[in-house]
């Protein structure tokens, strides 16, 4: 259980990593953070991707999957772990677990291939349109998936904190939703997989 535990802390920071490399581009020797307001505008978009290197959201697409493969095996190892105190929430984070690996693995390249085509495709009018509307039509999946997740970190946050697992009640801090609500505020970037590796430290350290 430790084992796949500390799988998923590598997977989501890996994963974290892929997301900087859709969120961030070059300028000079620094990177900087792409700033999404410009998607209205065809220029400013233009301009924004420009010293972006054409690998960057390839490598987050592959690396992105496999990175999603490693850290899945824990969310379905915890809803394994969960059948010894309810069969019934152990089945519910078993299938949200699926409902959200599944869609969420697929956000993901979708995410990365809008970027590619973009740039790979000359960073045009007629490209931006066609990536926008790839996006557009494909934003079902992040839907599903993030669903999926609330369910599942929902369960898992109730049958802590009240005390009907073997895991202490304030447990329950290490959970994903609760440093997802703390980082809100800030600037930080991937936070959803920072708040994931941080969910599953928790969890290597108390089961």
């Amino acid at each position: 259980m430790k084992a796949v535990i500390l799988l998923a802390v590598v997977g989501h920071i890996l994963c974290g990593v892929c997301d900087c490399l859709l969120s961030y581009t070059r300028q000079g020797k620094h990177l900087r953070r792409i700033d999404l307001s410009c998607i209205k505008d065809p220029q400013r978009m233009a301009e924004e991707f420009r010293d972006m290197p054409l690998s960057w959201p390839l490598i987050s697409m592959i690396l992105g999957t496999f990175s999603i493969l490693a850290f899945g095996f824990a969310y379905f190892a915890l809803s394994v772990w969960m059948r010894g105190f309810s069969e019934t929430a152990a089945n519910i984070m078993f299938v949200s677990a699926a409902v959200f690996l599944i869609p969420i693995v697929t956000h993901h390249v979708f995410c990365g291939a809008v970027e590619w085509l973009y740039i790979r495709l000359g960073r045009t009018d007629e490209a931006r349109e066609a990536v926008l509307e790839m996006q557009k039509k494909t934003m079902s999946t992040m839907f599903a998936g993030y669903a999926g997740l609330l369910v599942y970190l929902a369960v898992l946050f109730v049958m802590v904190v009240s005390g009907r697992t073997s895991l202490p009640a304030w447990g329950c801090i290490f959970n994903t939703l609760v440093f997802m609500m703390a980082m809100l505020p800030t600037k930080l970037p991937a936070k959803g997989n920072i708040a994931g590796a941080l969910m599953y430290i928790g969890l290597l350290i108390l089961i």
